[in-house]
């Protein structure tokens, strides 16, 4: 027998591209959804390390692997970190940039007429 999946409406495109993210709540769970360049991403919103609001942390990049001394920074607008400890994770794959058995619980997205839906 197949799953019958159910979409929920979080936002407008242009709502999600202004703010760039919107916490919404959808089935009684908070779902963080962010605006990727044209695409749309959404993370459930607790940290797998210790139940923080991870998607209400600061979008930003990170200190890319580099030698000794020097410092590079890349990936901008891509990582969110953990408002609580600092975690920070891929917005594209919810993937821990560290420990790679390490992610965050996802959701397919799906836009049609200028909105952007949650399928769960």
């Amino acid at each position: 027998m197949e799953k019958t999946q159910n979409r929920y409406e979080a936002a407008s495109v242009e709502e999600l591209r202004h703010a760039g993210r919107k916490i919404v709540t959808l089935k009684g769970m908070e779902i963080g959804v962010f605006a990727l360049g044209e695409q749309f991403m959404a993370w459930r919103n607790i940290c797998p390390h210790a139940g923080a609001p991870v998607c209400e942390g600061p979008v930003c990049g990170t200190r890319l692997p580099s030698l000794v001394y020097e410092y590079k920074y890349g990936k901008d607008k891509e990582i969110v970190r953990c408002p609580w400890h600092g975690w920070e994770f891929d917005l594209w794959t919810g993937q821990h940039l560290v420990d790679e058995k390490v992610k965050l619980r996802g959701y397919k997205v799906e836009v049609e007429d200028g909105l952007v839906y949650v399928v769960m």
